[in-house]
């Protein structure tokens, strides 16, 4: 049913706006408490730390729970996070209430794309998934940038009064237009559980966790290599987050289309871009004009980026959808973290313009399990084939 794909949709914006909204002020924050940028880094992936620690077992606890309650609490704790924030309380508080959403984040993602798709004909669930996850590209479109251009003008604490506001305005819109989804029937842990003992899904989530490493070894540090590498102001800065989101919206609804067709091709072909990029950056050099392209670009092909990583992890378990896509974003937040923290120790060590290169790293790693999931699937096919 589109309508609670929608509604999912408002509430992942919420998610995004908090998780990530802190991408584009880190350099004023680290500015603002006298540490470096790895250190302000922790803000991002301290929280992505929780979630890959804690999400699969946080999903396993509440999937007996109403799908609206897990929702309503999910996002008002996202609330009450974003106005402590704005209070520029010290950096260890600032850490801590940044950290509490986190251990929710991945029950709210799994349990609205399951809201998404629970009524759905087969051939419609990805394209419903890809509205739920479009709110990924709309936040980066709209409250990211918006959020870092307020910032800019006035203080960082303004970034945090942004996102309290989105998480509002998405808990209102829950209350108001979802209705109670007691859940009908509890599937037991155990057969939850199953899926850790097959090949596909412990090949395809070292493939996700992989490609979300390589996206967010220069991703999370977006204003820092663009001011430092590209000599971009904090104002320009947000323009880019602009046009970073803005394509990545289209990116997404295609992304949605071709998953429905073909997910190992779909992924494939948007996981290409952490090889493309960093040499499309490294050529663009100091040319503004070139550098904007590639800056599309690269919206384009990152964007779907967790849409593509849970789709396809999903694909090789396809009856645990709860739960393989909470350990999807759990695996893809591992990703966000190792990402932060290589890159912030690329920052220190090397400089920031070096960050697209672990990028491309780490892809081919992710191209690789991509690889070896294909064989072993082709060979069990063949083997089923010759007991028939």
């Amino acid at each position: 049913m589109k309508k609670h794909a929608y509604i999912g949709f408002l509430g992942f914006v919420a998610v995004i706006t908090t998780e990530f909204g802190v991408i584009g002020i880190l350099p004023q924050i680290a500015e603002h408490y006298k540490i470096s940028i790895d250190k302000a880094g922790y803000l991002l992936s301290a929280f992505a730390l929780i979630i890959a620690l804690t999400g699969p077992f946080m999903t396993l606890l509440t999937s007996g729970f109403d799908r609206k309650k897990i929702m309503l609490t999910s996002i008002a704790i996202f609330l009450f996070t974003g106005f402590i924030s704005s209070f520029s309380p010290p950096f260890w508080a600032l850490i801590l209430v940044r950290i509490l959403p986190a251990f929710l984040q991945p029950v709210y993602i799994a349990t609205a794309l399951s809201v998404a798709v629970s009524n759905a004909e087969d051939d419609k669930k990805n394209e419903l998934m890809s509205i739920v996850f479009s709110g990924v590209a709309v936040a980066m479109v709209t409250t990211v940038p918006f959020a870092t251009w307020i910032s800019s003008l006035w203080s960082w604490e303004y970034s945090f009064i942004i996102q309290t506001m989105v998480s509002l305005l998405a808990l209102l819109v829950i209350y108001f237009m979802l209705p109670s989804m007691p859940v009908k029937e509890k599937k037991s842990y155990g057969k939850q559980l199953k899926i850790l003992s097959q090949p596909t899904f412990i090949f395809s989530t070292a493939a996700n966790f992989f490609m979300i490493t390589a996206w967010f070894s220069t991703y999370s540090y977006f204003a820092d290599y663009l001011n430092k590498a590209k000599g971009m102001n904090e104002t320009m800065v947000s323009y880019m987050l602009f046009i970073f989101g803005i394509i990545g919206v289209l990116s997404n609804w295609i992304a949605g289309k071709m998953l429905n067709k073909n997910v190992t091709k779909t992924t494939a072909f948007f996981l290409s871009g952490t090889l493309i990029i960093p040499v499309l950056l490294y050529f663009s050099n100091g040319n503004l004009l070139s550098t904007i392209v590639v800056i599309g670009i690269w919206g384009f092909m990152y964007s779907p980026s967790f849409l593509n990583a849970s789709t396809y992890m999903i694909s090789s378990a396809p009856d645990s959808l709860e739960f393989a896509n909470s350990l999807a974003t759990s695996f893809g937040n591992l990703g966000v973290t190792l990402g932060t923290t290589v890159g912030g120790w690329m920052i220190v060590t090397k400089g920031v313009e070096y960050n697209p290169w672990i990028g491309f790293v780490f892809g081919i790693f992710a191209f690789l399990m991509m690889i070896i999931r294909g064989l072993y699937e082709r060979k069990e096919t063949t083997v089923l084939a010759c007991k028939e």
